[in-house]
């Protein structure tokens, strides 16, 4: 290999790093052990380790913890699924093709929206590739106006990716008595005609559901697009997107059927309209009849990816996240809508149940209105510490701290998530322990 590269050695391969930033000293590393001491250590240190099994989790901010069904795992762990490729050949991927479908089609009936791809590995990634798609259909506009009440993890994204693209972001505030968007700051922003597309989230970061009636109408007249940010969960009890006119819709289905897992793997999801179809990143599969006149799927649609367009491409969608798409499919279909929408309901109902007893102890919502499964709360002045150590004491992720993410809120301000895998003994332990440590 050195030959080959017409090198003498593998210091002169390393030329081109500054000197100043090359290890000059071996590692320090421990001894080597044999694999059965190896395996033993790992055991202790993986020990320290405490999972969501193990604590009572209450974090939201899109890392929401909901029950899997066994049957989930068990579909999924099959190996026609597990080994499965992206589906380049249809007469050999029929199986791949028909799930794919089938996931679009959920995911179409959830948001109301024409068509949905399959898929994207977050819904951070999904709100970037979203900007992308709207963008291209602005004739290359630039300029993003989006309210400050989005996910603030996803917002960081999107930032990361602001340089590369040239893109600029204004903020929208949201109104201090309600948490919604602004209706005067929206007004601002669309003013300036050069915004490519107004971006909001419902429920927003602070849990509120918002009311996005007339702001299709508004980014429209302003030659912009309504980007809207979904969970999908509640989908199932309030409107879809498009009922209010969104033209992108995005989202992430990290929890049903997918395992937090360390944040992670999620999986992205995007619908839009079909006018918009050939912006759009990823695939569509569409049903048709072949030759026998028999049902077949086949690939309808291709857009922007790198098998597709090579150098030219914008996006990188990998087949890894097919695996991911199972999950969400069986899920969702092993729930139905009714299953959904229970889940919904019960996540609403706990949460409502903290709500009026963390009032007993004068912890009031920072804002008042629609929330599903999480809301934010102001603690008592001063009382972080104290709720951190009683919590850690008591086993408990109490959830978000706010203020650490959105800039100008109480540093008490914790965003509560719950779930329908919440037992009352669950509610009351989060009710007490705050009520004792962050009490007002």
């Amino acid at each position: 290999m050195l030959a080959v590269s017409g090198v003498t050695g593998t210091d002169e391969l390393l030329k081109a790093i500054p000197a100043h930033l090359r290890l000059k000293k071996p590692l320090e590393l421990p001894k080597a052990l044999s694999e059965m001491a190896l395996s033993r250590e790992v055991r202790r240190m993986a020990g320290k380790n405490r999972g969501l099994t193990e604590l009572t989790t209450f974090l939201g901010m899109g890392w929401t913890k909901h029950f899997i069904p066994a049957a989930v795992d068990s579909i999924v762990s099959r190996s026609e699924f597990t080994t499965a490729y992206t589906p380049y050949q249809a007469e050999a991927s029929q199986g791949s093709l028909q799930q794919i479908f089938e996931y679009q089609t959920m995911v179409t009936e959830l948001t109301g929206m024409e068509v949905s791809n399959a898929s994207l590995y977050d819904g951070a990634t999904s709100l970037v590739e979203g900007l992308v798609m709207a963008s291209a259909s602005t004739k290359g506009r630039k300029r993003f106006a989006i309210a400050q009440s989005l996910n603030p993890r996803w917002r960081e994204v999107a930032q990361t990716y602001a340089p590369s693209n040239n893109w600029t972001f204004q903020d929208i505030a949201w109104d201090k008595a309600t948490g919604q968007l602004d209706r005067s700051s929206v007004e601002a922003a669309l003013a300036s005609g050069q915004i490519a597309a107004l971006v909001v989230q419902t429920p927003n970061a602070f849990g509120m559901v918002e009311d996005l009636e007339g702001l299709s109408l508004a980014a429209k007249a302003a030659g912009a697009l309504l980007l809207v940010a979904i969970d999908p969960l509640s989908l199932s009890v309030i409107e879809p997107p498009s009922t209010y006119g969104a033209d992108i819709v995005v989202g992430d289905m990290l929890g049903l059927g997918i395992p937090t897992s360390l944040g992670g793997p999620g999986l992205g999801l995007l619908a839009t309209r079909k006018s918009l179809l050939r912006q759009m990143p990823g695939r569509v599969v569409g049903r048709t009849l072949d030759a026998e006149g028999k049902r077949a799927y086949c690939l309808t649609a291709q857009t922007r990816e790198q098998h597709i367009r090579r150098e030219k491409a914008t996006s990188n969608i990998c087949s890894n996240q097919g695996l991911m798409v199972v999950s969400a499919s069986v899920y969702l279909a092993l729930q139905g809508p009714a299953g959904l929408a229970e889940v919904a309901e019960q996540c609403a109902s706990r949460l409502a149940y903290v709500r009026d007893a963390l009032a007993k102890a004068g912890i009031r919502p920072l804002f008042s209105g629609t929330c599903i499964q999480e809301q934010a709360f102001v603690l008592g002045a001063g009382s972080r510490a104290r709720v951190e150590s009683a919590c850690h004491t008591a086993g408990l992720l109490p959830g978000v701290w706010l203020a650490d993410h959105v800039h100008h809120l109480p540093s008490e301000t914790l965003l509560v998530c719950v779930n329908e895998t919440h037992t009352r003994a669950d509610l009351d332990l989060l009710v007490a322990t705050l009520s004792t440590a962050g009490g007002i």
